[in-house]
């Protein structure tokens, strides 16, 4: 150290007081900290030595960054509003707006057939005399109803028999594959008229049948899914622990497809309404009193040449906007996921 230094030496000894070191660089040294500083002085000067890297800014929870992921796509908020309205519609709609749904004498004494728009009914009435907004909320809930219940029965099952069939490998997934690509050559739609035919058309037989065929495409999904997770360490890490099979699939395989599952249920639930649809205009679905959305179009459609519009465009725009619905929300529940497994 230089003698002319020597006075730049603070109590302690240091040479590196703040003085000096002020002094001697100007603006371009910084200041250290010395134990001359008290320890509200030394965390000022340590900030100012500090690699400027960013602000820290915390992402938050999973469901935040999955939400905030979500709110950006617009269609699939709209989407959403959609579903939220049908919803509401189908069950609080009946609340405020009272029509007769059952009996068919009654509706006839009570309004006219295929009555156009008017104060008293609001889309007009049907052939049967009754209300057709009223039979829209009606028909409604049996559609969402089927669509759900089969698209959460159908996926559920078409996933376990995917992770079954990808964990265990070897002859197990060639003959579980083997049945669902033989399910598969056949067309759905002959399969499903089938199964309609031979079973009594209720609203539980309908969500079974649908279920029914709904179940493969999620099985084909999941078991691909699960070929590349039976790899990861920590599946091998359970099975060195001592893991049984049914633990390691249903703790360890399903959770960590859920993202495959989730965004296939949402298309799933579409495809149900749809194919409740189909059954329904070719006079498979729910049996009267029971309506569906099907059902009425396909009732609206044979008055189509006496351009009766009002049973037709209610029925077939209301199964329009909630499969496009399940379709957007779907969309973004599939890019949601896909950043939270980046991020992870």
């Amino acid at each position: 150290m230089p003698a002319d230094r020597d006075h730049d030496r603070d109590a302690s000894g240091s040479p590196w007081s703040s003085h000096a070191l002020e002094e001697e660089g100007g603006p371009g040294y910084a200041v250290l900290p010395g134990p001359h500083m008290t320890p509200s002085q030394q965390l000022a000067d340590t900030e100012g030595i500090m690699p400027s890297g960013g602000e820290a800014v915390s992402t938050g929870s999973m469901f935040r960054q999955i939400l905030s992921v979500f709110t950006e796509n617009k269609l699939a908020v709209v989407g959403l509003a959609i579903i939220v309205f049908m919803v509401l519609f189908c069950w609080l709609g009946p609340v405020f707006y009272h029509t007769n749904q059952v009996n068919a004498q009654e509706a006839l004494v009570n309004s006219n057939q295929n009555a156009p728009p008017n104060g008293p009914h609001w889309l007009g009435t049907d052939n049967a005399g009754y209300d057709i907004l009223g039979r829209l909320m009606f028909g409604g809930k049996n559609s969402l109803v089927v669509g759900l219940l089969a698209a959460v029965l159908g996926t559920t099952w078409g996933a376990l028999y995917g992770a079954i069939s990808g964990f265990f490998g070897g002859w197990v997934d060639a003959l579980l594959m083997r049945i669902v690509d033989t399910l598969l050559s056949i067309p759905f739609l002959f399969l499903l008229i089938v199964l309609a035919v031979v079973f009594h058309p209720t609203l539980t037989v309908l969500i079974l049948v649908i279920a029914f065929v709904s179940w493969l495409v999620p099985a084909r999904l999941i078991r691909g899914e699960t070929l590349s997770l039976r790899v990861r360490e920590y599946v091998q890490a359970v099975r060195v622990m001592g893991g049984n099979r049914r633990r390691i699939v249903l703790r360890h395989i399903v959770p960590n497809a859920i993202g495959t599952i989730i965004v296939n249920a949402t298309f799933q639930v579409a495809d149900a309404i749809l194919l409740l649809a189909f059954l329904g205009f070719l006079g498979l679905g729910v049996q009267l009193p029971q309506t569906d959305w099907g059902s009425m179009l396909s009732n609206g459609v044979t008055y189509a040449t006496q351009d009766y519009w009002w049973e037709i465009y209610p029925a077939g725009i209301a199964i329009v906007l909630v499969v496009v619905a399940f379709n957007f929300i779907g969309d973004a529940l599939r890019d949601s996921l896909e950043v939270r497994l980046q991020q992870r």
